[in-house]
């Protein structure tokens, strides 16, 4: 267990639908991160960007990126987490992967899928929210546009990281900032939100703006760098633990089910 959590994140300028140069540059970027770090966070399908092309770009489980990320979260003993296009059961998703040094993968399914972008119609979407326990820290992945369904992140399992991985276009970014924020605070948790930079193969824009949130609102990084960078942050358990114990919001939650 570790009340302090070590974590990078990289903001990338994704290579549009190539696989291999993609991981190529995450393999360089990974290996440069301070020898400290416990978890790498990567953005949303990090491999090809935010591709409507799954027939052409799904791969399996047991396919070339994870074998990858296993292969260096090993090498590396650290957890890595993305999502990226994966093909299970003749159906395609947009999968996070959180992999532990260990070679135990713990996956998501989006649950939203984004339908302004057309996403719906072809990927299936996920139904079970996923909670990661990893070094004694209780984690909660999910993928950009999940950030703006609040009933399905809310804090009910007392989990203490709320992670976005995301491809946010830039028209919306103040969207972005905002939820971020609100999901932090309304959730008494540390929020991390992990964005790309760079144009994608449809002409759309991404700025970046990674950050990471404090249980309280405050911006542990505000990133507003519209470049590719790596940043390093250290969560604090004990620091979250004060404010719950002594604000306790947490408790005074109303009660609901999700159909």
């Amino acid at each position: 267990m570790k009340d302090i959590l070590n974590i990078a994140l990289i903001q990338a300028n994704l290579v549009w639908e190539n696989s291999q140069e993609n991981l190529n540059y995450f393999d360089k970027k990974i290996d440069k991160v301070s020898s400290g770090v416990d978890l790498v966070v990567l953005p949303e399908m990090f491999t090809t960007g935010f591709s409507m092309n799954p027939e052409k770009y799904a791969e399996k489980m047991e396919g070339e990126t994870v074998s990858w990320i296993k292969k260096l979260s090993k090498e590396k003993e650290i957890a890595i987490v993305g999502s990226l296009i994966i093909k299970d059961d003749n159906k395609y998703y947009n999968r996070l992967v959180f992999v532990h040094p260990n070679g135990k993968i713990d996956s998501y399914d989006k649950r939203h899928l984004f339908t302004y972008g057309g996403e719906n119609k072809v990927y299936s979407s996920g139904n079970k929210r996923l909670i990661v326990e990893y070094k004694g820290w209780k984690i909660c992945p999910m993928i950009c546009y999940d950030i703006r369904f609040p009933v399905w992140s809310r804090n009910n399992d007392d989990y203490e990281l709320l992670i976005y991985v995301a491809n946010w276009p830039k028209p919306r970014i103040s969207a972005w900032d905002i939820l971020l924020k609100a999901r932090a605070i309304e959730n008494m948790c540390y929020t991390i939100g992990v964005n790309r930079v760079g144009v994608d193969g449809n002409n759309i824009e991404h700025v970046g703006h990674s950050q990471v949130i404090d249980m309280l609102g405050k911006e542990q990084i505000y990133n507003n760098l519209e470049k590719e960078v790596v940043f390093e942050v250290s969560l604090d358990k004990n620091k979250l633990t004060e404010s719950r114990n002594r604000f306790r919001f947490l408790n005074d939650k109303d009660s609901f089910s999700i159909e």
